[in-house]
């Protein structure tokens, strides 16, 4: 019945060391000669290179407030006036910390600290956990707290992410003709808007297949359809990444070459597209026979450069390489300096 009398400091050694670690995971243990003792494990973490046992206290730590103190005896006595001690590491990082001593039988003291600067500094910093601290400490629920914002950040996050994904999916749908891959008219729009107000310089192209419709009518529309895709990847493979290929209407199709205003490379362009589109199109056991006529006009024939004239214009060349007998290209042709003031309209064919 006598052990039920028994004081705390009645404990053997080893439990008692292991309830201050416990509880008080920043505390270290010091002798009546001011050496470490011994250290709880949070506080140690903080100094992974260095084995604090053994080092004198005030080595290790510097006194800020009170200040001036330079053995234990000042030390305790300091802490006998003051509730809190403030200190901080000699050795960087020079981590403030405050702290609280009391006196133990045997001459020397315990001194149970914790951090002067932000939580969240010190979590950061030296890459402390919740275990690194007591679970009665409020640090922990704080650690609890920032982990659920941290985590609802990087769900927020997430979602942005997704979201702005899907929305250039369906940026990139709307912008994109279906059948073929190519861009549409609302995309067509967009870029020649966008480039006019850059001021940038480029030819546009139209297109048009020539018996097309035949081929729809004798073998059907999934023949057509068949064509179509045969012809943007011709577009494609004969344009450069920066140009605009684009699908305007059921065998119609713009292309903008970008930065791009010599009329012999346009022309040679032109040519390289008639002579392959005419090439004939195998379609299961048929084959379709098409040909193209192109007209193309230039943004730097024009004073002000608007994107509805341009493509009218080139729509213009289109049907006069049409007239001229088809799988024709014919450049829109700019009326003379001083024509339309003097009331002469534009004239197209080349």
């Amino acid at each position: 019945m006598s052990g039920a009398n028994h004081r705390p400091t009645d404990l053997p050694e080893d439990s008692m060391l292991l309830a201050l670690d416990t509880l008080c995971p920043m505390h270290c243990l010091v002798d009546e000669s001011g050496n470490i003792t011994h250290c709880g494990p949070t506080l140690q973490k903080l100094r992974p290179q260095v084995t604090m046992v053994g080092q004198r206290f005030l080595k290790v730590f510097q006194t800020t407030h009170p200040g001036n103190i330079t053995t234990l005896p000042d030390l305790c006595n300091a802490a006998g006036r003051r509730a809190r001690l403030r200190l901080r590491f000699r050795s960087a990082p020079r981590t403030d910390l405050q702290g609280v001593l009391v006196p133990h039988g045997l001459g020397g003291a315990i001194i149970n600290l914790s951090f002067g600067i932000s939580i969240l500094d010190a979590v950061r910093d030296y890459a402390l956990t919740n275990t690194d601290f007591a679970a009665t400490d409020p640090t922990v629920e704080m650690l609890f707290l920032v982990e659920a914002k941290s985590a609802a950040m990087e769900a927020s996050r997430k979602l942005t992410r997704q979201l702005h994904i899907a929305k250039i999916a369906a940026e990139e749908q709307a912008f994109t003709d279906t059948l073929t891959g190519l861009k549409n008219r609302r995309a067509l729009d967009h870029i020649l808007n966008r480039m006019i107000e850059a001021e940038q310089e480029f030819a546009l192209m139209h297109m048009d297949l020539d018996y097309f419709k035949d081929v729809n009518d004798s073998l059907g529309h999934a023949a057509g359809d068949h064509v179509l895709t045969q012809v943007a990847q011709i577009m494609v493979e004969e344009t450069r990444n920066e140009d605009v290929v684009a699908r305007v209407g059921g065998d119609e199709f713009v292309l903008v070459f970008h930065g791009l205003c010599s009329r012999p490379r346009i022309e040679e362009i032109a040519r390289r597209l008639i002579t392959r589109v005419e090439v004939p199109m195998p379609w299961q056991d048929q084959t379709c026979r098409i040909s193209a006529s192109l007209g193309t006009t230039l943004s730097t024939d024009y004073a002000h450069v608007q994107a509805e004239t341009l493509l009218a214009d080139a729509d213009a060349a289109l049907y006069a390489a049409k007239r001229a007998g088809r799988a024709q290209h014919r450049f829109h042709d700019p009326p003379p300096a001083g024509a339309l003031a003097a009331g002469v309209g534009p004239a197209t064919g080349s």
